[in-house]
């Protein structure tokens, strides 16, 4: 007799909106969605969440795509078919949907266009997630919390500092994690009981049962007034007519021995996303990302091993504190608190200092990057100064409130005008 988050997991389907832009992101998000974002070497943003569904047993998978899907598509196709039909098994890439009059990406209606295809799986219980954050999480116990309490909906939380609360659904509950009230994305977000600084806030993961999630999404479609929005209307409407139960993280985080934390990032603003980066170059880092027992899987693209040209007419090349995907050429720069992507090409006399390099990059002779993140594919000319002259960063390139500069293609022509 399997173990019961087994049997959960076998009758669920994981359905994960991935169609977000995530504008915050500025030209990180210009061709591609935010859950097709590169992240920490080799993955996208996308399999985290992915990766969280199938090592907690989750073997039916749906994916919403919406804005600019080309990039996730390619990348689900490249790295998400190893899913097979007669082990009961499904993955789909669903296609994006637009109701008349409904503002662009509403979560509940991304849901409500495929309830045919949701159907078709016939999963007890569906579990709606994210597809854009950072964390490592066993789905397992949030299922069987749902049954057990026999709740309507169970919304996964994170207890966030209360000034950091207002871009997050925030809700207050009781001593048997009853959810007794649910504003989302308040001006002033409601403390949590005890701890005035602090607010429970929604990690955007919601556990139905799947007739009964139908039956509200068909409700909140007859509805002229909804906005077609899980945390605006869906889970305020079930808190007050329902029961709607709060599961922590802390309950089904998954944490290796190197890990002191439970961690999750929401890596929606330039800042944010390269000190999650960065943070991976860190000798014990907060996301231990060689934890076999809880693998992150993505596309494993074919590449070389990185090579390093080592004191070479004078030429040394070397990387301290640094990650460096497959494919990478080290030509005599040298690299500290670095994350390379694939195939970068770092030539001879480069100086990096804190940087995020993605794929198929070219760093030019002689030049000196500092807290910077290079976009996939540009071409750094020989001897270019970024991350150390505020005013020339502003005037050149995307400089944030934190000093890091987010370099792309068009930036580096318009230097050259």
């Amino acid at each position: 007799m399997p173990p019961p988050t087994t049997s959960l997991a076998r009758s669920t389907m994981a359905y994960v909106l991935a169609g977000g832009r995530g504008s915050r992101l500025l030209e990180l998000t210009d061709v591609r969605a935010k859950p097709a974002v590169y992240f920490g070497g080799k993955s996208r943003i996308i399999d985290f969440a992915l990766s969280n569904a199938v090592n907690s047993g989750i073997r039916r998978i749906g994916v919403a795509t919406q804005y600019k899907a080309h990039s996730l598509i390619r990348h689900l196709n490249r790295g998400w078919n190893f899913f097979r039909q007669e082990r009961n098994e499904g993955f789909d890439i669903l296609p994006a949907s637009q109701r008349s009059g409904i503002e662009w990406y509403c979560t509940a209606d991304a849901v409500f266009q495929n309830i045919d295809i949701i159907e078709g799986y016939d999963p007890e219980l569906i579990v709606i997630l994210a597809g854009d954050h950072i964390y490592k999480m066993d789905y397992g116990p949030m299922l069987a919390q749902h049954v057990d309490q026999k709740a309507d909906v169970t919304v996964g939380c994170i207890i966030v500092p209360r000034a950091e609360a207002a871009g997050f659904g925030v809700m207050a509950v009781d001593e048997n994690d009853r959810i007794v009230s649910f504003v989302e994305k308040p001006a002033d977000p409601p403390p949590m009981h005890g701890r005035p600084d602090m607010a429970l806030a929604s990690m955007g993961i919601y556990v139905f049962s799947t007739r009964f999630l139908i039956e509200q999404l068909r409700r909140d479609a007859a509805d002229p007034t909804s906005t077609r929005d899980f945390g605006k209307d869906i889970i305020p409407w079930l808190v007050t007519n329902g029961k709607a139960v709060a599961h922590p993280l802390e309950r089904s985080c998954r944490r290796s021995g190197y890990e002191n934390e439970d961690y999750w990032r929401d890596v929606g603003t330039v800042d944010a996303y390269f000190e999650a980066n960065i943070d991976l170059t860190s000798a014990l880092p907060a996301l231990d990302l060689y934890d076999r027992d809880w693998p992150i899987w993505t596309y494993a693209e074919i590449t070389p091993p990185a090579k390093f040209v080592h004191d070479i007419d004078g030429r040394r090349g070397e990387a301290i504190s640094s990650l460096v995907s497959g494919g990478c050429i080290i030509s005599g720069g040298t690299l500290r608190n670095t994350l390379l992507f694939t195939n970068v090409h770092v030539h001879s006399f480069v100086n990096i200092k804190s940087a995020v390099i993605l794929p198929n990059a070219d760093i030019g002779r002689g030049a000196r990057l500092t807290r910077v993140i290079v976009e996939k594919g540009v071409r750094i000319p020989p001897g270019l100064v970024a991350g150390e002259d505020p005013e020339a960063d502003a005037r050149n390139f995307q400089r944030t409130a934190k000093g890091v500069c987010l370099i792309t293609q068009s930036m580096i022509d318009r230097l050259s005008v």
